[in-house]
């Protein structure tokens, strides 16, 4: 096929079709809301939306290289808690911030690490495996406080929260600084390869020598990883670190993934879509808030939301198979 004189791969609509209809929805909600209300375009209220869109865009990134391998991980919210906690009483107890950060970063990836082990070695469902880590690392987190918050941190550590570049909030310039590194690692590594190999067909890739076992724990270590990283945030935002945190953040990284073109059957996916994704939901959430919309009926709009991406990936999986 030819534009202009330009050669395009025959399948170059097919390919971007989905990252493209998901970009015109962000779009198009965003015209909706500014006629709806004149506040939503406002700077102040633009970079609102890009902060509440950064933690649950930092899991969702770890999410959809799991995803893509054809997994889930449900433990994230709970991981996130737990690395939270950990760091949180690291720094009271007198660490320099990059070594708390270290640890916030460390204990993710071993539970991440430790998913990926219960599903490759263990041969357990990611389904169960993860369900398990959600109860172990939401129950670790309760123990090691006592079920209390621990909170009351330095300047330094909260201006990851607080701080700007260039006018940016640094929160912001870290989720852009993940999601460029795991497009490069998804689209420009061996790693990458790999992931997308063992998501669309995991014996012929296992048959063709590919360390699968090694490759899928890396995945999960990922994940954690980055649930650590959105723990670090969650707790310099916050100026405390909650035992507690990070309920039902499984469901929104799920959601912002698949709403962003990435299959639940594997093999399927990039991170700009699920950063496209992310946004939806945060664009989602302000405009129901800025008009004011009820709390239990944003659950009901947001669900109808996830229930249609899904059914339009299932069809459009259909359609090419």
């Amino acid at each position: 096929m030819r534009a202009r004189g330009i050669g395009l791969p025959a399948n170059f609509f097919s390919h971007y079709a989905r990252q493209l209809g998901t970009l015109s929805g962000l779009l198009g909600m965003c015209v909706v809301l500014s006629v709806a209300t004149p506040f939503f375009w406002t700077v102040s209220n633009l970079l609102n939306v890009a902060e509440q869109a950064v933690i649950i865009a930092v899991v969702a990134a770890g999410m959809t290289f799991v995803i893509i391998t054809g997994g889930i991980d449900l433990s994230v919210g709970s991981v996130l808690a737990f690395a939270g906690v950990v760091m949180a009483s690291v720094l009271q107890a007198g660490v320099p911030v990059p070594v708390a950060l270290a640890v916030a970063l460390g204990t993710g990836l071993g539970c991440g690490l430790l998913n990926g082990a219960l599903i490759t070695v263990g041969r357990l469902p990611p389904f169960i495996a993860t369900l398990g880590m959600m109860s172990v690392a939401r129950g670790a987190a309760l123990m090691f406080t006592e079920g209390r918050p621990v909170s009351g941190f330095s300047g330094s550590f909260r201006s990851l929260a607080t701080g700007e570049v260039l006018g940016v909030p640094v929160s912001v310039v870290i989720m852009v600084g993940v999601y460029v590194v795991a497009h490069v690692v998804l689209t420009r590594t061996k790693l990458g390869r790999y992931t997308y190999a063992i998501g669309g067909n995991e014996e012929a890739a296992l048959l063709s020598g590919v360390n699968v076992r090694l490759y899928k724990a890396a995945v999960y270590g990922i994940s954690g990883m980055l649930s650590g990283l959105a723990a670090v945030i969650l707790t310099a935002r916050l100026n405390s670190a909650q035992p507690i945190a990070g309920m039902m953040y499984e469901l929104d990284a799920i959601a912002a993934t698949v709403i962003g073109g990435t299959s639940l059957l594997g093999g399927e996916g990039t991170v700009v879509g699920t950063l496209i994704g992310a946004l939806i939901m945060a664009v989602l959430r302000n405009g129901l808030n800025i008009l004011g919309v009820p709390s239990f009926v944003q659950q009901v709009v947001i669900g109808s939301v996830i229930i249609a991406a899904v059914l339009i990936d299932m069809w459009l999986k259909r359609r090419a198979g």
